[in-house]
């Protein structure tokens, strides 16, 4: 018999930058403590992610004591970033909605900048007053989330992912594969179960603390970026339109919507508990 366990745990302290390894990470209500509480935004104060900038998954932060961050890239300075002052605040566009967000110092937008070849500003998502509310389809009144695209955390599965590659290596560009699990920026990684287990998942516990699995995630072309080379290519999602779609989404992963608060840990069993 299987028996679904946590394999790892991914923070995203920028959305769309590196993601952070981790042993343990506190569940907030809106998602893992240090999840995607910062972006990128552009002149016109939309969020910038590797959808239009790809080379963004070379770049890393690192939070820092006193709530800030320690930024860095292959060949450039590294640079900290104080937490910005609460009351310098704009409102930015993140994909449908807006969110209030606090402004970084002018050191943080031309480093990125330099990065990036594009001027962008970094933003903070601080006060819990401005966290979004998930979408009402699937959240109940009251849940919110921070700067990921709709919902608080990302699950995947290792089994999946091993059945996705299998086809890839069938397909058109076998060369492409096999893909690793940066590729999808997960949360969450679970072992220890059938592929595609997860589809069928309604509520879980990881740990002590209980989610609801909400929604299939919808991919998008970030999954064909090497997060190493920040090179694209045609996969995964030309396999995932042979075999996982559903109307005009590809899935991969499920979201997850917290139940309770607490600390989950690599090596915490899953549990299925609808």
């Amino acid at each position: 018999m299987l028996s679904p366990v946590l394999s790892a745990v991914y923070i995203h302290p920028v959305k769309s930058l590196a993601a952070r390894a981790a042993d343990e990470a506190a569940v907030e209500p809106w998602g893992l403590d240090g999840d995607r509480r910062w972006m990128l935004i552009d002149h016109e104060n939309r969020v910038v992610t590797q959808r239009q900038q790809p080379c963004m998954a070379q770049l890393s932060a690192d939070p820092v004591p006193g709530g800030g961050l320690a930024v860095s890239a292959p060949g450039a300075p590294s640079l900290t970033v104080e937490a910005p002052d609460p009351a310098r605040t704009v409102v930015a566009e993140l994909h449908r909605s807006k969110v209030e967000v606090a402004v970084a110092a002018g050191a943080a937008h031309a480093w990125f900048s330099a990065r990036l070849g594009a001027e962008v500003r970094l933003v903070h998502l601080d006060a819990p007053s401005h966290r979004r509310p998930v979408d009402p389809e699937f959240g109940r009144p009251g849940e919110t989330v921070s700067l990921a695209d709709g919902f608080p955390l990302l699950l995947t599965a290792s089994a999946s992912l091993d059945a996705l590659n299998s086809w890839v290596a069938r397909g058109d560009h076998p060369d492409e594969g096999p893909l690793p699990m940066n590729r999808f920026r997960p949360n969450v990684v679970v072992d220890g179960t059938e592929p595609w287990a997860e589809d069928g998942w309604r509520r879980i516990a990881i740990g002590e603390v209980a989610f609801r699995v909400v929604k299939p995630c919808g991919r998008c072309v970030i999954t064909t970026t090497d997060q190493r080379t920040a090179e694209r290519g045609k996969e995964p999602l030309r396999t995932l339109a042979r075999h996982r779609r559903d109307g005009k989404h590809l899935l991969f992963g499920q979201n997850m919507i917290p139940e309770s608060t607490g600390v989950i840990r690599a090596g915490d069993p899953v549990r299925v508990l609808g």
